[in-house]
Formats: structure tokens, C-alpha cells, sequence
């Protein structure tokens, strides 16, 4: 299992338009391996700076083709699945308080074995 992940491994992405998918560079493979060796799936929220940089230049790098369904994907090792969901930014003010910012992320996906997840995040309170 680890071993075809090395070889062979797949990142996959799940955006609102659906998924992508993206075949790394071993090195590459290697580091995405360590980033999901606890979770298979992690909206793009919960990783390091330095981790999201490295997802998004995979992104531009690999042009972000959508696959064809076929089997041939189906059955390539998946390396882990990364949720990348647009934020909702909104703007409230509390009767006679401060003006509150925020953000809000909505992830959706599958964990591949038919059953859905969703994620709800929230970012980035400053009172203004």
C-alpha cells in the first residue's frame, strides 16, 4: 500500500467545479504522504502556510486538468484529498457593539467509500 503510494500516487483536489487530479513528483509524493499520515481527507484550512503554498503551486503547476471517468483512476493509489472551498466573508455589527469580520468555509467531499463530509469553518475574528 505504501509502496504503490510512492510509486504511483495520486493528490486529489475537490473544488466546487468537482474533483482534479494531480500526479506529483516522488519528492513530492513523499511530502504529501507526511501532510495526510493521519487523515485521509483535510479541507485546505487546516494546513500550515507553508503546506497550503505547496497545494496551490501543485494547483498552477499541473494546470488542474479535470480525468475522464474512467477505471484507470479509479484504481490509482490516492494520496489524500484535499477540500479547497471558497470563502464566504461577512460583516456584522452587535446593537451598539463593534464591528465584527470574519470568515466562513464550507467544505463537502466524500471519504471515497460512499458517505458524504462537511466541514464548517470559521476564520479571522477581529473587532474593529
Amino acid at each position: 500500500m505504501l509502496i504503490d503510494k510512492l510509486a504511483d500516487g495520486i493528490l486529489r483536489v475537490l473544488t466546487p467545479i468537482g474533483p482534479r487530479y494531480i500526479k506529483p513528483s516522488l519528492q513530492q509524493r513523499i511530502y504529501l504522504l507526511w501532510i495526510f499520515r493521519n487523515f485521509n481527507v483535510l479541507p485546505q484550512q487546516v494546513l500550515s502556510h507553508r503546506q497550503q503554498r505547496f497545494i496551490q503551486d501543485l494547483c498552477a503547476e499541473h494546470k488542474f486538468v479535470s480525468l475522464p471517468p474512467t477505471n484507470v483512476w479509479a484504481e490509482a493509489p490516492i494520496l489524500g484529498t484535499v477540500e479547497r472551498s471558497p470563502s464566504m466573508h461577512f460583516v456584522s455589527r452587535v446593537a451598539g457593539g463593534p464591528e465584527v469580520r470574519g470568515a466562513w468555509a464550507i467544505g463537502f467531499g466524500s471519504d471515497g467509500r460512499g458517505s458524504a463530509t462537511a466541514v464548517v469553518t470559521q476564520h479571522n475574528f477581529l473587532a474593529v
